[in-house]
């Protein structure tokens, strides 16, 4: 069995006993057909410990209400979610029914390994439930080989960070293009030599999900035909251009190992001018106790590089259905009711991102969120690519290999040298990860 890693963080706080009393009140079960014969079943529910699914166990009884079926939830923290996972799926097990799980990392592995049910003819053919009001990012990424086996819970997409006061300061308009986001990042360090003009993450695995927007807007990819795209111009281009942004336009000497929280911090501190990363994330940098500058914090869409705006636009999450479960109906209804539009409008209320066009469309989904952060999630959302990094079975290794390059630009080095030898490595690894 080939085995896939974990990656995915967030920043979210759970209010369930607040909106308890709502959620269950709202007709969040009228997607259920009431006759569809799950009565006295038992649905075995494995789940990561996230905001989101806090929220459901409350709503869980009214579910078990409606349906006549009993819902037992396992809730695990990731890296315990990961060993059951690879213990028992591979084992066959018929102990899980609906699994909690990460796309990017897990889609293609489960998928291939037979784990996951193919489930397209239930989103497809359920009309009022619409598998057409997912967006189109994050539900690519729930499909294997032109099948569906999952269906998006929670996503996330990149969001442009800025200065709202330094801006002003510069008189500068918030920027559109990648050149402008340059240009500003110089003319604001110039003014304020204390601040970066751009900080982002700079560790070689880490900063390869944020650095898949720059490469996508540059027209390049991880991948092509099964072979390495690392290599072409484009992707050098991005290479370059993410290495001079961070390190062209600050004083201070920059940490090569920086994730998100560390990159997030700098900003926090007022010292930096803009950063793209995460919009799950912007509570960190909109809350006074956590940011000195929270009442400064402007967001935007990502900006346009030679092949247009690309931020990617990915399901973090998912519940998708164990092949060998013997409660297959049961386990689709449970998943249709915990991801139809009620459920998902008001898991949006409290923060947390979902998949569908029409909840974002919604002003009540929306309210508690700042509207530049609204506006910028709906183009990015849009625009975005179903991918932040390479999409292969072996995920961390992956990361690892077109993460050095990054490295090497942001340190000033030969670029041209790194992504050669990147490149080569990624061939062989791809034809490695595909045995």
């Amino acid at each position: 069995m080939k085995n896939g890693s974990t990656a995915t963080r967030f920043a979210a706080v759970a209010l369930t006993a607040v909106v308890a009393g709502a959620l269950v009140s709202c007709s969040s079960g009228s997607d259920i057909d009431e006759n569809a014969g799950i009565e006295g079943e038992t649905i075995r529910v494995t789940l990561a410990n996230h905001v989101w699914t806090e929220t459901i166990k409350e709503l869980i009884p009214k579910f078990e209400e409606e349906t006549g079926a009993t819902v037992e939830i396992t809730q695990l923290a990731e890296d315990q979610l990961s060993d059951q996972y690879n213990v028992k799926l591979n084992a066959g097990t018929d102990e899980i029914d609906v699994l909690m799980y990460r796309p990017l990392q897990e889609n293609m592995l489960f998928a291939s390994n037979g784990y996951l049910s193919d489930i397209t003819e239930q989103v497809e053919s359920d009309e009022e439930w619409d598998w057409a009001d997912f967006q189109e990012g994050p539900a690519s990424l729930t499909t294997y080989e032109d099948a569906v086996v999952g269906v998006p819970i929670i996503t996330e997409r990149t969001v442009l960070y800025y200065r709202k006061d330094l801006l002003e300061q510069a008189g500068l308009e918030v920027p559109k293009t990648l050149e402008e986001l340059d240009a500003a990042a110089a003319a604001i360090h110039e003014q304020n030599p204390e601040v970066a003009g751009y900080v982002g993450r700079t560790g070689k695995s880490a900063a390869v999900t944020q650095f898949s927007a720059f490469l996508f807007s540059f027209g390049g990819k991880f991948i092509e035909d099964g072979s390495s795209a690392i290599g072409s111009d484009a992707a050098r281009e991005a290479y370059t251009f993410y290495g001079d942004l961070i390190r062209n336009h600050t004083d201070a000497t920059i940490n090569p190992e920086m994730s998100w929280p560390e990159a997030f911090a700098v900003f926090q501190q007022g010292k930096a001018a803009f950063i793209a990363d995460a919009d799950s994330l912007y509570k960190n940098m909109t809350d006074p106790s956590q940011s000195t500058v929270s009442d400064q914090v402007g967001f935007a869409a990502f900006p346009e590089g030679p092949d247009g705006s690309k931020p990617y636009n990915v399901a973090a999450w998912a519940l998708g259905i164990n092949e060998a479960s013997a409660h297959q109906s049961a386990a689709w209804q449970f998943i249709q009711w915990a991801t139809s539009k009620e459920i998902t409008l008001e898991m949006s209320k409290l923060g947390v991102s979902g998949a569908r066009t029409s909840v974002w469309d919604n002003p009540e989904a929306t309210a508690e969120y700042p509207e530049e952060l609204v506006e910028a999630i709906k183009v990015n959302g849009q625009n975005g690519v179903g991918q932040d990094r390479p999409l292969v079975f072996q995920v961390a290794q992956a990361r690892e290999i077109v993460g050095e390059p990054i490295v090497v630009a942001i340190a000033g080095g030969d670029v041209d040298e790194a992504v050669d030898t990147a490149d080569t490595a990624f061939d062989e690894f791809l034809v490695e990860d595909s045995e």
